[in-house]
């Protein structure tokens, strides 16, 4: 199955039946995984285009291919985009590869008033936000993913508070309600906004300037989980509640090698 096959990131898909794998991915390709000519990999340009190639010649750094079969990975018609507090140390981005790994669609990082970590305006700020998108890079690639979600600008809460009006649906995840997840009103496409507090939680101000938005409080069970993993636990229960997991065409991660 062309599942298993290992996958690797281009800028664009060849336009052309030849092509040369290089750069960081073609060393990773050829020295680490050290593919040889007659195996095959898969192409990703992360925005759903996907390649299967097969190698024809290997070098140091580099192998040739040759283009099999191309295709392109729709998005699902329910679109889950979360804001995900800012986390302390590495647990945000543990927290952005598991929900890439649950098919999280985009990632908006929330400024939330409890955070303990504090992202600036500068350069400090600027490397933690890389580091983030390079989680939700690497955890795309490790999934088999055709497209890598999206790591936008960190955003306020008055902020966060305009994209759920704009959402078409928005959850906001807390431990003080009774209201279950399984029960929340979900639309049957557009765009889902799940929010997830930081680890000192979702303050009562936010609660109610996210709800007068329009979004919805719910739980996900009678435990409390941590905030670095709230979020894939929520992708998880949504992925059984909606159709985002619904088996059908060509999926990202099985394909048939003919």
């Amino acid at each position: 199955m062309a599942g298993q096959l290992p996958v690797f990131a281009v800028p664009q898909l060849p336009a052309e039946s030849a092509i040369t794998l290089d750069g960081p991915e073609g060393r990773h390709a050829a020295t680490v995984r050290r593919l040889r000519p007659g195996e095959q990999l898969l192409l990703s340009d992360g925005r759903g285009g996907m390649a299967r190639c097969q190698v024809v010649s290997a070098a140091k750094d580099s192998l040739q291919l040759e283009v099999a079969d191309t295709w392109q990975v729709e998005q699902p018609a329910l679109r889950v985009r979360l804001a995900q507090a800012l986390i302390k140390g590495d647990r945000g981005e543990l927290a952005v590869e598991l929900a890439t790994e649950a098919g999280v669609d985009s990632v908006l990082p929330w400024r939330a008033a409890r955070c303990v970590a504090k992202w600036d305006d500068g350069p400090r700020g600027a490397k933690a936000l890389a580091r983030w998108r390079n989680t939700a890079f690497q955890a795309a690639k490790q999934a088999r993913r055709a497209w890598v979600p999206e790591v936008a600008e960190p955003v306020t809460t008055k902020q966060l508070a305009e994209e759920v009006r704009r959402a078409d649906a928005a959850l906001v995840l807390h431990e003080s309600t009774d209201v279950p997840l399984a029960s929340a009103e979900l639309p049957d496409s557009g765009d889902l906004l799940l929010v997830v507090g930081p680890e000192g939680g979702v303050s009562e101000e936010e609660l109610d300037v996210l709800a007068g938005a329009g979004a919805q409080v719910v739980r996900l069970g009678p435990t409390v989980l941590r905030a670095s993993t709230a979020a894939a636990v929520a992708l998880g229960a949504l992925g059984v509640l909606t159709d985002r997991w619904a088996v059908g065409g060509r999926s990202e991660a099985a394909v048939n090698a003919d």
